[in-house]
């Protein structure tokens, strides 16, 4: 059963998989601190110094000052500035995924592309296409040379 279980391990689609993860869940983390650190700052200083981390509403009625302290006060609160700020690491993340399988697309296309085997040639004599296995010229009736 162990002799089994490293087989399934070692297969190349788990160690694809296992890689992936770990590259998506360090993409994750590079996409986090890019909306935290790099962009929110900004678009809330345009907004009049919003902290989308702190934009919620308690459901019990009270005033807080910040979402730790309602949390902390164990008030139940929406907190509509945190679903922002996933729907832009969505959103994020969703655009650099389509440039990705755009790309790998593109390259899929240029693969296909590539020039298939030639299936004529022309007649040396009326210089017309003909089929590349013709021992005579449908155009001009010339006989032609065997092609190997």
């Amino acid at each position: 059963m162990v002799k089994e279980f490293r087989e399934f391990i070692m297969r190349g689609s788990v160690v694809d998989l296992a890689v992936g993860l770990v590259i998506g869940a360090a993409f994750g983390a590079i996409v986090t601190s890019f909306v935290d650190d790099i962009l929110m700052p900004p678009i809330g200083m345009l907004l009049g110094g919003v902290n989308f981390s702190e934009l919620f509403i308690p459901l019990d009625g009270n005033e807080y000052a910040t979402l730790a302290i309602a949390q902390e006060a164990g008030a139940p609160t929406i907190n509509y500035g945190l679903f922002i700020m996933a729907i832009i690491y969505f959103l994020i993340v969703a655009l650099v995924i389509f440039f990705i399988i755009r790309a790998l697309n593109r390259m899929r296309r240029e693969e296909e592309v590539a020039p298939a085997e030639p299936t004529s040639q022309n007649c040396p004599f009326c210089t017309l296409e003909i089929s590349l296995t013709a021992s005579r010229c449908p155009h001009c009736t010339s006989q032609l040379e065997a092609t190997s």
